[in-house]
């Protein structure tokens, strides 16, 4: 029950993460247009960066060990590239098209399910996951935010969807402290799985809004994310 006691609130913090990043981006209100965008597009490279970081500091790491080295792991990372392609392939052919949403919904489930079997095993690596979970998730839900709001979505009924979001963190994450705890192989390909589903969408959705005419720093914020996944392994050791 201590795994269970540590994994809940680990996951409402992370997941609370989404509104609160919606939130700020409703009170983000800044007068000059062109830093506006160079400020928005330095938080969706921020998000890329920790992402990016996220996939190769814990969770291709932690899956390999799982799956003690498998060379099939290189099909299970393939494979979740491919049907994070097809899922979103099906949403644009059906105009429901919100590649930050989309990516933060995606990543935060398989993640909080993770997190759950990582626990379970008693693995070290579990509240590091959180606390990038929760890094990521803040960028992502500022992102998300303007993209809907862009879209036509009410600012108060955004917030609301995102606030809702929050339960599915202790859902996802109790579910997997049960039921991946005695399943190694599954929780590793689980990790692969995610991980080549974010690897998709951080390149062919999230970095080619990061590049912004005539001005170059955003980019480096991508480098400041993935600094902070890599501080964060660092401090666990």
């Amino acid at each position: 029950m201590q795994g269970v006691s540590e994994i809940i609130p680990f996951t409402i913090a992370a997941g609370a993460c989404i509104p609160l990043g919606g939130y700020i981006a409703s009170h983000s209100h800044i007068r000059r247009r062109w830093l506006a965008q160079e400020f928005r597009h330095a938080i969706i490279a921020l998000g890329a960066g920790i992402l990016l970081g996220a996939v190769a500091m814990v969770l291709v790491p932690e899956a390999l060990q799982h799956l003690h080295y498998s060379i099939w792991a290189t099909a299970l990372l393939l494979g979740g590239g491919l049907l994070f392609y097809g899922l979103e392939r099906y949403l644009d052919i059906h105009r429901h098209a919100a590649p930050q949403f989309t990516g933060m919904l995606l990543d935060f489930i398989p993640e909080s399910l993770a997190l759950g079997g990582l626990a379970a095993v008693g693995t070290d690596t579990t509240l590091l996951l959180a606390v990038l979970i929760g890094m990521q998730n803040l960028p992502e839900g500022f992102n998300a935010y303007q993209e809907l709001c862009a879209a036509g979505y009410q600012r108060k009924r955004v917030l609301w969807m995102m606030l809702a979001l929050t339960p599915l963190g202790p859902l996802f994450g109790v579910a997997g402290y049960y039921f991946l705890g005695d399943l190694p192989a599954v929780l590793g390909a689980i990790l692969l799985i995610a991980s080549g589903g974010i690897l998709y969408l951080i390149f062919q959705d999230i970095a080619p809004q990061v590049p912004l005419r005539k001005h170059r720093s955003p980019p480096l914020a991508a480098v400041i994310g993935f600094a902070l996944a890599m501080l964060g392994t660092l401090f666990t050791h």
